[in-house]
């Protein structure tokens, strides 16, 4: 029998996580990324970038109300962004296939310090100065021709494997 959402034995949970996200526009993106954020226990989510589109009534289809229980923000400033990071001490984590990077699976999650999950935007990745910040550039293993998948499905590989860690 199938369970209601009332009746899952789901422990509730918070991690240490910021989901950052690279100059995503995509208002469908948007919304499912807030509800799986809110799935995984993220504790907040920045949208980095100018005119991010977080418009509820667009944004609800997908989101389902999530993006009223997720802490978020908009830094539109690279230096700010590069501030907050810094100055909160995140272990950065960008997940982007790139000369340097490791698969998903060989991250290191260290104790007792937050993470900060950079994923990039529909288009374009993740920029170049976010690269530069990470300490960990991780990859999904794809076997497939395809080298890229939707960043929702992404970040969503990602945030398990990091939330079992």
């Amino acid at each position: 029998m199938q369970l209601t959402h009332e009746e899952n034995q789901f422990e509730r949970k918070t991690f240490p996580i910021t989901l950052v996200c690279d100059h995503i526009y995509f208002q469908q993106n948007i919304g499912s990324l807030f509800r799986i954020s809110e799935a995984f226990g993220v504790e907040n989510i920045i949208f980095f970038g100018k005119d991010i589109p977080l418009t509820p009534r667009k944004i609800n289809k997908t989101s389902r109300s999530t993006h009223l229980h997720v802490a978020h923000s908009i830094i539109e400033d690279f230096t700010e962004l590069q501030s907050f990071l810094l100055d909160n001490d995140f272990e950065i984590i960008a997940l982007e296939i790139a000369s340097n990077s490791k698969p998903l699976k060989e991250v290191f999650i260290p104790k007792n310090k937050k993470i900060a999950l950079l994923i990039g935007s529909e288009i374009n990745g993740i920029s170049e100065e976010l690269l530069k910040l990470s300490h960990q550039i991780v990859h999904i293993n794809m076997f497939g021709k395809n080298s890229s998948m939707n960043v929702v499905q992404a970040a969503s590989i990602a945030l398990y494997e990091i939330t079992s860690n």
